[in-house]
């Protein structure tokens, strides 16, 4: 995984063309990248967020950002109520409760 001014890049090897191929993986913009060696591909990806980051400068339009923070998930009625249950027992809000929950899920 590879971090630039707050994008991350992800890549993959195709042995039929030995060449990389990446793309940022933290925006619904899509930003691809490709490279022949490890110091190709890394200058690629710095390359095409700058790029990105400039074609947003030319048309005063807001760079979109990596993540806001905030997302909708639909789940089971059943589920919902489960959580919050649980979330009460440890005095925490829902919002509170699944972010900790996800933070625990996510650690390494």
């Amino acid at each position: 995984m590879m971090k630039y001014k707050g994008y991350y890049g992800q890549v993959t090897y195709d042995d039929e063309v030995k060449s990389f191929h990446g793309e940022v993986i933290n925006t619904r913009t899509v930003i691809t990248f490709q490279g022949k060696s490890v110091a190709e591909i890394e200058q690629a990806f710095k390359n095409s967020v700058d790029d990105y980051l400039e074609w947003c400068r030319e048309r005063n339009k807001e760079p979109e950002k990596p993540f806001s923070g905030k997302f909708v998930l639909r789940i089971s009625p059943e589920l919902h109520r489960e959580l919050n249950i649980h979330a009460r027992k440890e005095n925490l809000s829902l919002n509170s409760y699944v972010e900790k929950t996800l933070r625990h899920a996510v650690a390494v």
